[in-house]
């Protein structure tokens, strides 16, 4: 069994193959990386998966590793996937998201191979969701609130239109926000947890510098997550697509408070204008109902053990990386 992963040295492909190397050993993993990427997230894989250097933006790139791999199974992570960036860059997260995956599935398409296809969404697609909408379904009408979530949408609605036009074996999955350790700082817990753990090593004042605290979020852990990816492929309907949430959501503020708690400082809480958006989604509540019948899973991990596993994962690092007092 040959498995490709676009996208293994990001948060969410890591962990993804960390999961793949344990649960499925048989398995040959494949991993595609952009030249310029960091591999801090995927040292302790060295010598266990196959790496192999392609931007696949790049059509002519994406369709040689797809040919010389012939993978049974592909794990599409591989995005521009920070909300603030989109707004600053949305072309670049159109054309890497998008294109990206044409490339993908045209490469497959031409290789004429018969392999099943998770495109990793996401809940941002749902976008304005009113208040009787929640918990939200798949059926949940689409209003995406940024350029990050519209490329998302599309992507979403090109594996439905390849599903369709080619018998291709997509599966779609709509991530909720899901963290735990390597997740880069500029994302909302691994940032507040940073912060936290910065004062609490005495880089920082204690001034922790924050955004929208009213906003609600469903957060699952990434192991939680990344098992919900192998059994969305492995179980799952091609051409379906499927919800990978808790069914609880946390506002921003009760996440600050946890971390605040666990770390056990005194800090003072700022609002700082550049971490506001131009729209923002108050509340994402997910409900999974349709991947736990359909595949058994259910997420394990507490969030109280996913914030004290990054306040530890930043414990670890801040003194690795030398962070200085801003």
């Amino acid at each position: 069994m040959k498995i490709l992963i676009t996208g293994i040295t990001g948060f969410a492909g890591s962990h993804l193959a960390d999961f793949l190397l344990e649960e499925q050993p048989q398995a040959e993993v494949h991993g595609l990386y952009r030249w310029r990427s960091r591999r801090e997230n995927i040292k302790q894989l060295a010598g266990k998966v196959s790496l192999q250097e392609c931007d696949i933006r790049d059509a002519t790139a994406t369709r040689e590793v797809v040919e010389d791999v012939r993978p049974d199974y592909i794990f599409h992570l591989a995005a521009q996937s920070f909300v603030p960036t989109s707004w600053k860059a949305p072309q670049e997260s159109l054309s890497t998201n998008l294109l990206g995956q044409l490339n993908i599935f045209e490469a497959v398409r031409k290789a004429d191979l018969d392999c099943r296809i998770q495109v990793a969404g996401s809940s941002e697609e749902y976008g304005m969701v009113y208040e009787g909408e929640i918990p939200i379904t798949e059926d949940q009408p689409l209003r995406p609130l940024s350029p990050y979530a519209v490329s998302k949408v599309a992507q979403d609605a090109l594996a439905y239109q390849y599903f369709m036009s080619f018998g291709m074996k997509t599966i779609r999955t709509r991530g909720f926000n899901h963290t735990g350790p390597r997740r880069p700082s500029v994302f909302v817990c691994s940032d507040f947890a940073r912060q936290v753990v910065e004062i609490e090593m005495g880089l920082r004042k204690n001034i922790i510098r924050v955004g929208n605290l009213d906003a609600r979020r469903d957060f699952t852990d990434v192991r939680d997550t990344v098992r919900a990816y192998w059994l969305a492929i492995s179980k799952g309907e091609p051409g379906e697509v499927y919800n990978v949430a808790t069914g609880r959501s946390w506002a921003m503020s009760e996440v600050l408070d946890k971390l605040i708690k666990l770390a056990g400082v005194d800090v003072k809480i700022e609002v700082d204008p550049k971490r506001l958006r131009p729209s923002d989604v108050p509340r994402l509540e997910g409900d999974a109902s349709r991947l736990c019948e359909a595949t058994g899973w259910k997420p394990l991990i507490p969030f109280e053990q996913t914030l004290s596993d990054l306040i530890e994962f930043w414990r670890v690092q801040l003194p690795e990386c030398g962070s200085e007092l801003p």
